[in-house]
């Protein structure tokens, strides 16, 4: 196993060495190792150590290491322990790529199939952030910080309410922001569209539909709000960014779409992407 693993580990990586050239004739060309990684995969494997990949942007990484730390240091106590048991060290990492190799995937993490791939192979899939923090409730969870003497129970539980309410807030202000844009920009735009050609573009959603919106929107809001368990609040919340505002978002964008630009009030991408250094350009 442990061939195989250093062989699989090993085959995406082209040990090729590549030369690289700055296109200045005073800089001569470089080598550059041949450390090429996964770059689809939270954990990709870069020649001598592995690297973690999957914290977003706007997400802190102490918790995130935390976490991971507290893994290794977990998995190295039980080695420690085996090995101070009389087993030898290659037959412990022997062991516990058996165990485990089911977990080294190099394909692509972002394709369709790899979901259906993982689910086949016994591992978790957990499908959105809500649902992960839920799962740092478990026993076995906060029994791993515990006995590690990281976190207590209490400590770990209080994190995971923290993070409950802070997802509900970031939610909570988006929805508004959403609503917000229907009313300030988006209905006016149709209704000027309505007042200079008595009805709106072909397939362009109408003043009714967008008004609909907001009543959803409102309205799922609210059950966000009356919630008082900081769990469920979330997970009411969660359905409201990928469910409701999506749903609206498409709406919204049909209206883009169809509305003449002369009535749309609103940055489109085209201005961001495009025409932000040239101010006196027409859209």
């Amino acid at each position: 196993r442990t061939v195989q693993f250093q062989q699989a580990m090993m085959s995406t990586l082209g040990p090729e060495v590549k030369t690289m050239s700055c296109g200045v004739d005073m800089i001569g060309d470089f080598t550059v190792p041949a450390e090429d990684r996964n770059r689809t995969s939270p954990f990709p494997y870069g020649g001598n150590r592995f690297e973690f990949r999957a914290v977003g942007s706007s997400q802190n990484v102490s918790l995130v290491n935390t976490v991971l730390c507290t893994m290794m240091a977990d998995s190295f106590k039980a080695f420690a322990d085996e090995i101070e048991g009389g087993a030898t060290a290659t037959t412990v990492a022997a062991k516990a790529l058996d165990a485990h190799w089911r977990c080294i995937f190099n394909g692509n993490g972002y394709g369709e199939s790899w979901p259906a791939e993982a689910t086949s192979r016994g591992l978790w899939k957990i499908d959105s952030g809500v649902e992960a923090i839920a799962c740092l409730e478990n026993t076995k969870n906060t029994q791993l910080f515990d006995t590690l003497k990281v976190m207590s129970t209490p400590e770990t539980l209080a994190r995971a309410e923290v993070m409950f309410n802070q997802y509900t807030g970031t939610v909570e202000m988006e929805a508004k922001c959403m609503i917000d844009m229907i009313r300030q920009h988006i209905v006016p735009s149709v209704k000027k569209s309505i007042a200079r050609a008595g009805a709106p573009p072909t397939g362009c959603p109408g003043v009714a539909d967008l008004e609909s919106c907001v009543a959803k929107l409102e309205a799922s809001l609210h059950h966000v709000e009356s919630e008082g368990n900081l769990k469920a609040k979330a997970a009411l919340a969660r359905v409201l960014r990928l469910e409701t505002m999506d749903e609206c978002r498409k709406v919204c964008d049909a209206v883009e779409a169809r509305l003449p630009a002369e009535f749309w009030t609103l940055a489109t991408y085209k201005e961001l992407l495009f025409l932000d250094s040239n101010q006196s350009a027409k859209c």
